[in-house]
């Protein structure tokens, strides 16, 4: 699969694939000078965003090259920002409050902990990080292990280990291994976080029904018969409320249900639940007086106790904060106001940074959380402003209104976390390991967490994941069957040179000159078994026998890059992909049997793979997002330069990539029907004219290549760029207005000229009445696009400067 760095990225056929494992990384987003309005996705097809294509891009310049200063918002954008992230602040300090004190409860830790760790993470890691957007408080995560230390080590030397925690992050930001803490499997650490879910939602459940948690989620098992036995019926009805409300708040019908639920739905619980509270004798939250910390203590214990209590509070709160802030990072993909990218080593580092400031002011530890994240953006927030202002409107409340916060009762807040606790527990990260064959490293990890603790469970995960992974690289299994008179060799499991010995006495039993298939199930081969299995195809195709090898599904196997065949979007030399290069340097073929060769080799390579898709649009019809207009220049190809396939481009191509106006006598049928078509029957979402460098017509056009006065079916053809010709010398007359890059200067008048050239055609696009009615409604866009041809470089322009900047790659390559 190609690198997703195209930038102008149109959907690619891998993208009607189902793609499971994303990368972290998320497209660079377009200013809104770029891109006026969305594309709009058509009927009964999936939103770009669901499919993995992204709309035309012009992604931030990377360090150190040539760019042009980025223009600032207008005062209305600036204040329409500050209020969403004024707004933003606020619903997540809804959010905050309760399920901070909710947290502090069930780890034993005095309550004021958890208002002190929303208030850190705020403030300091809102201030410091590299995740404007993520929210920082306490760690829900990390509710098992801090109860643990409490108990074990009493609540100074708690904040002892937080703070220490935070010293080791720092240290792991700094030497910047944030990225490649997320090499871990998904399994484990999904597994980690439901292992957690279920300790808190055990424990939990047992202060709902008006009694205590145990230290084990194994003793909480065992005592929750007697506990079912013998409720306190005011806390289970108070419990009963709270998770009533968090599970229908978003389900309220109609005109006052959308009106409720701009409330947080944790707010909304907990003031149902003190409201059904206020006559009932029950336990509620005891504030006490605020009073200056007393530092932190060592604990008096093994140093290796300690050290793992540091090393599983360091690794579960770090994990937490990186997965949220690539969770948070892909939300902003799409955000209509620029967002900075997510610096994963210095949200790592500010992580630490907060954990030492609230150890020392005698908090709980901090982390990132996807929740209160994923709601400040849904919030409206744009910039750290929301983060920050958060953890303010927590101090203030915590100074203001403690009266208020005592009306809570501990039984609401003791439903709120366990309902927090289920939700970890995903049963469609449980669908996606299952699908990747990853179920026992996730059962076993989840059990691991929820019989022993995280880190052994997590070491635990670890082991059977690197004992599936040796297995899976060993274990081959080959079967030789007689189907019909034709011999077929199945291969599960990975080709290593292990397991040459096993294909090679296979194979000896098909007999010479048979009909063959060689079906290779692994996703593997290595050197040693492609020789051995090259060399034996060999023998047989010489002594009379026919071979076909192929994957699963009849896919021709993937062969070292030594071998000389197409593949989508690697580098070709006149067709030398079609046949060996030293045959092709030896014996010069003609251009027919170029062509043949080439379809030879799409039916051997390419039909396989995209047979299913186009069977697809064959039955469904073709529905595409885009209309790419482009010159019929042969060095143009514009799926690849567009990374796209089948069904995604209606393309319509001609010299010079021209647009005749409507309703004049030089008008041309052809190309408006495909105009007409595209936009009014197809429903595409967006236009684009692309030019090229060295286009013959543009030569034509300045008086190179023909004689204005003849009337050949090209002379007639180019009268259609004759408004080009004159709007450029208009410029260039006028000294102003010019079309340029941005990034250089034009090369001659030759470029300046295909330059000029998308923009008079993207005016003559706005002369046709249904275009111009679909960009009124807003649910039709136009780009105009240059390329390079020698360069390989794409330019975007800019309708707002009339420049043409430069499509950058991405600073990291994205892996599809």
């Amino acid at each position: 699969m190609p690198l997703r760095v195209i930038t102008l990225h149109l959907p690619m056929l891998e993208s009607h694939r189902a793609v499971t494992n994303r990368d972290t990384s998320r497209p660079a987003r377009v200013p809104p000078q770029y891109t006026a309005a969305h594309d709009r996705a058509p009927r009964d097809r999936a939103a770009p965003e669901e499919t993995g294509m992204s709309q035309l891009q012009q992604p931030p310049t990377p360090p150190g090259a040539p760019h042009t200063p980025r223009p600032q918002p207008p005062p209305a954008a600036r204040a329409a920002a500050r209020r969403g992230d004024l707004s933003a602040s606020f619903v997540v300090f809804l959010i905050a409050v309760p399920l901070s004190l909710g947290l502090a409860l069930a780890t034993g830790a005095p309550l004021q902990a958890g208002l002190v760790a929303a208030a850190v993470g705020g403030i300091v890691a809102g201030l410091l990080g590299g995740a404007p957007l993520q929210v920082s408080g306490a760690a829900t995560s990390l509710l098992v292990v801090t109860a643990e230390l409490v108990q074990r080590y009493g609540w100074r030397a708690t904040c002892a280990v937080t703070v220490l925690a935070g010293v080791a992050q720092l240290a792991l930001g700094a030497v910047r291994v944030a990225r490649g803490a997320l090499a871990i499997s998904p399994a484990i650490v999904h597994a980690m976080l439901a292992g957690i879910g279920v300790t808190i939602a055990l424990g939990q459940l047992h202060v709902v029904l008006g009694g205590s948690p145990d230290s084990s989620a194994v003793d909480n098992v065992a005592s929750l018969p007697g506990q079912l036995a013998h409720p306190h019926v005011a806390a289970l009805l108070i419990g009963a409320v709270t998770v009533a409300v968090l599970a229908g708040w978003r389900r309220l019908p109609g005109r006052a249900g959308r009106v409720a639920r701009t409330v947080p739905a944790p707010l909304a619980a907990v003031a149902a639940a003190t409201a059904v509270s206020a006559a009932a004798p029950v336990p509620r939250v005891a504030l006490p007086d605020w009073a200056p910390q007393a530092l932190p203590a060592l604990p008096d214990g093994p140093v290796l106790a300690l050290a793992a209590a540091v090393l599983t509070v360091t690794l579960v709160a770090s994990m937490e904060s990186l997965l949220s802030a690539v969770a948070v990072d892909r939300l902003t993909a799409d955000h209509a106001v620029p967002v900075p990218r997510t610096d994963l080593n210095r949200e790592l580092a500010a992580q630490g940074v907060a954990n030492v400031v609230s150890g020392l002011l005698g908090g709980l530890p901090v982390a990132g959380g996807a929740m209160r994240g994923s709601a400040n953006v849904r919030a409206g927030a744009v910039s750290r402003r929301a983060t920050v202002l958060h953890g303010v409107w927590v101090v203030l409340c915590a100074g203001l209104f403690a009266t208020a916060l005592e009306l809570i009762p501990l039984a609401a807040l003791a439903a709120l976390v366990m309902a927090v606790g289920v939700r970890m527990v995903s049963f469609a990260h449980i669908k996606h390991v299952q699908r990747h064959r990853e179920f026992p490293v996730y059962a076993v990890t989840l059990g691991g967490v929820v019989l022993f603790g995280v880190l052994q469970g997590v070491a635990l995960g670890i082991g059977v994941t690197v004992f599936l992974s040796l297995r899976r690289l060993t274990h081959t299994r080959v079967t030789v069957s007689d189907e019909d008179g034709r011999h077929r060799v199945r291969v599960n499991g990975q080709l290593t040179f292990l397991a040459v010995p096993r294909l090679t006495r296979a194979l000896s039993q098909v007999p010479a000159g048979a009909d063959t298939v060689v079906e290779l199930g692994g996703s593997f081969m290595d050197h040693a078994a492609y020789e051995a299995l090259r060399a034996w195809s060999d023998g047989h195709r010489a002594g009379g026998g026919w071979v076909s090898l192929g994957g699963r599904a009849g896919s021709p196997i993937a062969e070292p890059a030594s071998a000389h065949h197409c593949r989508p979007w690697t580098p070709w030399r006149n067709h030398h992909c079609t046949r060996p290069p030293e045959e092709a340097a030896a014996t010069p073929r003609s251009s027919g049997s170029q062509l043949l060769g080439g379809v030879s080799a799409f039916q051997r390579h390419t039909a396989p793979l995209v047979r299913d898709e186009l069977a697809r649009l064959a039955h469904e019809g073709q529905r595409p997002t885009q209309l790419f207009l482009t010159c019929a220049d042969s060095r143009l190809v514009t799926s690849m330069i567009t990374s796209s396939g089948p069904g995604d481009l209606f393309t319509v191509r001609n010299v010079g990539n021209l647009m005749p106006p409507p309703g004049t006598d030089a008008a041309c049928d052809s190309v408006g029907a495909a105009i007409e078509y595209a936009v009014e029957v197809l429903k595409v979402g967006s236009l684009t004219v692309c030019g090229h460098s060295g286009c013959g017509a543009m030569q034509a056009l300045l008086g190179a290549g023909h004689e204005p006065g003849a009337q050949t079916p090209l002379a007639r053809w180019l009268r259609h760029g004759r408004p080009s010709l004159a709007r450029m010398q208009r410029i260039g007359r006028l000294g102003r207005g010019e079309v340029a890059l941005a990034d250089r200067p034009v090369a001659d008048d030759v470029e300046r000229l295909a330059l000029v050239n998308v923009v008079q055609q993207l005016d003559h696009l706005m002369s046709y009445p249904c275009v111009a009615h679909r960009v009124a409604e807003g649910t039709l866009t136009l780009h105009g696009m240059y390329f390079h041809v020698a360069e390989a470089q794409a330019y975007v322009l800019d309708r707002t400067t009339g420049r043409f900047c430069a499509v950058r790659p991405e600073a990291a390559a994205v892996t599809s």
